[in-house]
């Protein structure tokens, strides 16, 4: 079982930046797959961002690619997010996930654990 808990979001300006954390309550952390996901309201989850068990491969929807960063920190049971040169459409509810399958899957469905989410607004 794993338990996970986001923070860092809030209300801040088109080209600013945010940084999103994720605390996992874990036995073997880094055994989880992890990855972040958005929803806006009316709109279905999407993928954003995801990251493998050792922090080796990481991955990203083309929308946030080469502006947002995922990291983790296996010691401190942790997943960040290093959101920069936002936009409005990044407006959303943001989601950590956990899967005990392969890295690197884009849908919600392959997650076992989530998060309550945090949200981002992003204002022009």
């Amino acid at each position: 079982q794993v338990h996970l808990v986001e923070s860092g979001g809030g209300l801040v300006q088109a080209g600013g930046s945010l940084r999103l954390s994720c605390a996992a309550s874990a036995r073997t952390f880094s055994y989880y797959a992890l990855a972040w996901f958005r929803q806006a309201p009316g709109k279905e989850r999407e993928f954003v961002a995801a990251i493998s068990g050792s922090g080796i491969n990481t991955k990203y929807a083309d929308s946030v690619k080469g502006r947002f960063t995922i990291s983790r920190d296996n010691a401190k049971n942790a997943v960040y997010l290093q959101m920069n040169s936002l936009k409005p459409e990044d407006t959303a509810g943001y989601y950590c996930a956990a899967r005990t399958g392969a890295f690197g899957a884009t849908t919600p469905t392959s997650y076992d654990y989530w998060g309550q989410g945090t949200q981002v607004t992003v204002s022009s």
